[in-house]
């Protein structure tokens, strides 16, 4: 019992290794993970079709999702597979009338994906609450690009440790509404559920038989730099296929304005890959830790906490979790030379930083799991939060667009503290 709650404590992944750990002890994996098609569909559960906020930006949107393949490295958890293949969603703003058009509102997530994401019960919310493959996003899938505007800066964005891509999309969708491309990206095998355009889906199996192994070995650490090494890895492979994204979108992105951002894992990705890759030219961490260790205690720093940076970088954590109580973020803080800013969510738990804070109310939860997982922070506000800071931070750095929402505290967002 003791190993198991010191992996229930904040690590490097950003809830200890609640990310990883705790979801992938959660739920056996079921038998078609491996290539080649699902088995027969299974009927969909009758959860509700939840509803994320609108995005706020003036264009209308519109989303495609396609296979990219690495043929230059084996898969790093299948070591059979002489490939490395992921899914990845672009979002970005689309031509005609915001509201209008006659292509389909997007699917929040494939029916295969979502079946695991269901089966999990992720974060709170009750097998079966909320019917996943049915909700509906606010972009047009396939709509054509808005190219009026020139090419516009793209966004990396990365869902934390074993979520799927689409965990973010509040966020990301917002991005888009304000002229960004945004590519989400699934990392197979480790994500709970990736479908690919055949109809396989690809499940954590791999990633859920190494951490047990590494639980036994006592080498946990390890493995959570090997999640991040890859999600690094994949990144930047991803930044390499920019100009060769589908539906004439290589012409819609300035591959000279590059940004990234994520939750928990995807915030500690962002900022790895930022350090070992010039492309990236500003980063936001959302309440990711910098360590690889169990517990935040300051040693086995990664790279980046170890050295800094020297671009922009923004951090978003949680109640109590700042620089001054993070040491990993301490150390981060101390060895960057570029420019940066600690904010707080007040009363915000981890995933206050992810859809769950609009979704976990429309699945019934109660109070105290709404405090549990997403804190005492108004959800509603927590997202207006979030899509602010993020916006005013790529805004200023991708774009040379300042509104000063960064420079201090302000009465719009009494939500967010400056730390220090």
């Amino acid at each position: 019992m003791a190993a198991r709650s010191a992996l229930t404590r904040r690590s490097v992944l950003g809830l200890a290794s609640a990310g990883l750990a705790a979801s992938m002890l959660a739920a056996p994996s079921p038998a078609h993970a491996g290539p080649g098609p699902a088995g027969p569909a299974q009927a969909r559960p009758l959860g509700v079709e939840a509803k994320l906020p609108a995005p706020t930006g003036p264009h209308r949107i519109g989303t495609v999702s396609t296979r990219l393949v690495d043929t230059t490295r084996h898969d790093p958890w299948v070591k059979s597979v002489p490939y490395r293949e992921v899914m990845v969603s672009v979002w970005y703003p689309a031509a005609g009338k915001k509201g209008g058009g006659v292509h389909r509102l997007a699917p929040y997530m494939t029916p295969g994906a979502a079946e695991r994401w269901n089966a999990k019960a992720p974060h709170g919310i009750p097998k079966d609450a909320i019917d996943f493959a049915a909700m509906r996003t606010h972009a047009r899938e396939g709509a054509p690009a808005d190219t009026s505007g020139g090419r516009r800066p793209v966004l990396l964005y990365a869902a934390g440790a074993n979520d799927p891509r689409t965990w973010g999309t509040s966020v990301v969708e917002e991005l888009a509404s304000r002229g960004y491309v945004v590519v989400t990206i699934d990392h197979t095998y480790e994500a709970p559920g990736v479908q690919f355009p055949d109809g396989s889906v690809k499940d954590d199996a791999p990633l859920i038989k190494a951490f047990k192994e590494a639980q036994r070995k006592e080498e946990v650490p390890a493995l959570l730099k090997k999640v991040v090494d890859v999600r690094v890895a994949d990144s930047k492979f991803v930044m390499d296929r920019l100009g060769s994204l589908p539906h004439g979108l290589s012409k819609a992105v300035d591959q000279k304005r590059v940004g990234m951002l994520g939750q928990s894992a995807g915030g500690i990705a962002a900022a790895e890959t930022m350090y070992g890759d010039g492309r990236v030219k500003a980063g936001l961490n959302m309440d990711g830790t910098l360590e690889n260790n169990p517990e935040p205690n300051g040693t086995n720093l990664t790279p980046v906490a170890e050295h800094g940076l020297t671009g922009p970088f923004l951090l978003m954590g949680r109640q109590g979790s700042d620089r001054t109580t993070e040491p990993s973020w301490r150390a981060f803080w101390s060895h960057s030379t570029g420019w940066k800013r600690d904010l707080t969510l007040r009363g915000a738990k981890h995933q206050a930083y992810t859809d769950l804070a609009a979704l976990l109310p429309q699945a019934g939860a109660d109070r105290e799991v709404m405090e549990e997982n997403v804190g005492t922070v108004d959800p509603d506000r927590a997202i207006a939060a979030e899509r602010a800071y993020a916006t005013s931070f790529f805004d200023r750095w991708l774009r040379g667009q300042d509104n000063h929402l960064l420079d201090k505290p302000s009465g719009r967002y009494p939500e967010v503290e400056f730390a220090g």
